[in-house]
């Protein structure tokens, strides 16, 4: 098996991080990531100061009393918050400060379209959470296609059967968008950057007879032209046991093909090992992984931040204005969704 790359080599010195928001996402992921690379946190800034203190004093970090001197600090600026939040920090940040938002960019293509209005205006440089096209397999296979082994990719499949536990996450019962804005955002995310933007997309989501949340099963085919076919197939409330369950990607080419199972989202939240498998001519083959999408895709994420801010990357990667053509993406998703599918002719009459 060919080496491929799996990981974002971290630059020797790295720049602090203050952190806003102090929820599950930063005690998870985050500040895990950040320790992992080395990375100096300057203090974490919260509303809730009592659940900033606990955080910080967790972590060993230091609490930050106000947003406004959160944005003095001299330091990269991970935005870790709900998307009605990110305006008014961006707005209290530094021009020409250097930025994470966390994902989504905003609730809807009007919101992303006002924070991107922000970071131009203040000359901000934002790069967005979408870490899946970071993780190890992720990193691997774009690798191998950008090595030619599996010639022009012709073919992505996306099967997700799942029996996901909406009820760990209260706040989404009241949401009328969810599963494409808040799960398969990253999967289209991840076929974007491995095929650049569609022209188009159908798309139909919708809810389940035993789910209060809004929409947790979605089909959608992307359009790629004549020879590229893209479908992605998502069902949250396949609930009868593991055997049978599947979060999946098929990418084939016309030279080769790969399979990647996505682990995390199976038996959640405990997960299951993430795979890699090529087929390039000479049987199936799976690649040795370097961790799983939680957390490894983070270290990647942060660490391409870091290298652009050291000057060593002279493009960020998943940048702000990039992330804005994966919302208008979703945008067009819940667009098609709402609008009935094509006619089928009703038969003459006799």
């Amino acid at each position: 098996m060919i080496d491929l790359s799996q990981s974002i080599a971290m630059p020797d010195v790295p720049r602090p991080v203050v952190i806003f928001g102090a929820g599950s996402i930063v005690t998870d992921a985050h500040l895990p990531a950040y320790r992992d690379l080395g990375v100096p946190i300057a203090g974490i800034y919260d509303p809730d100061a009592a659940k900033a203190a606990k955080v910080a004093a967790d972590w060993g970090t230091k609490v930050i009393g106000s947003l406004e001197q959160a944005a003095a600090m001299d330091a990269i600026f991970d935005l870790a918050v709900p998307p009605v939040a990110i305006p008014g920090i961006l707005q209290a940040l530094p021009e020409g400060a250097l930025a994470i938002i966390q994902k989504p960019l905003g609730s809807d293509l009007s919101e992303a379209n006002e924070i991107i209005r922000i970071l131009r205006a203040r000359n901000i440089t934002a790069a967005v959470n979408f870490q899946l096209r970071f993780a190890p397999m992720a990193l691997a296979l774009k690798d191998a296609i950008a090595k030619g082994l599996l010639g022009e990719v012709v073919d992505f499949d996306a099967w997700l059967a799942l029996d996901t536990p909406w009820h760990l996450w209260e706040f989404l019962a009241d949401l009328p968008r969810v599963e494409i804005l808040l799960h398969s955002i990253h999967y289209l995310d991840f076929v974007r950057d491995l095929l650049g933007n569609p022209a188009g997309i159908h798309a139909k989501t919708m809810g389940h007879p035993s789910s209060t949340v809004s929409n947790t099963r979605t089909s959608m085919m992307l359009d790629y032209g004549p020879q590229t076919r893209c479908a992605l197939s998502i069902n949250h409330n396949h609930s009868f046991g593991r055997q049978f369950q599947a979060c999946e990607f098929r990418i084939c080419g016309t030279k080769g093909a790969a399979y990647m199972k996505l682990g995390v989202n199976l038996d959640y939240p405990k997960g299951e090992p993430d795979e890699l498998w090529l087929n390039t001519g000479g049987g199936w083959q799976q690649v040795p992984l370097q961790g799983n999408w939680f957390i490894a895709a983070f270290h990647g994420r942060f660490a391409q931040v870091q290298r652009y801010a050291a000057g060593l990357d002279a493009t960020l990667q998943g940048s702000a204005e990039d992330a804005w053509h994966t919302m208008a993406l979703v945008e067009a998703a819940y667009q098609s969704s709402a609008q009935p599918m094509h006619p089928i002719q009703e038969a003459p009459d006799a």
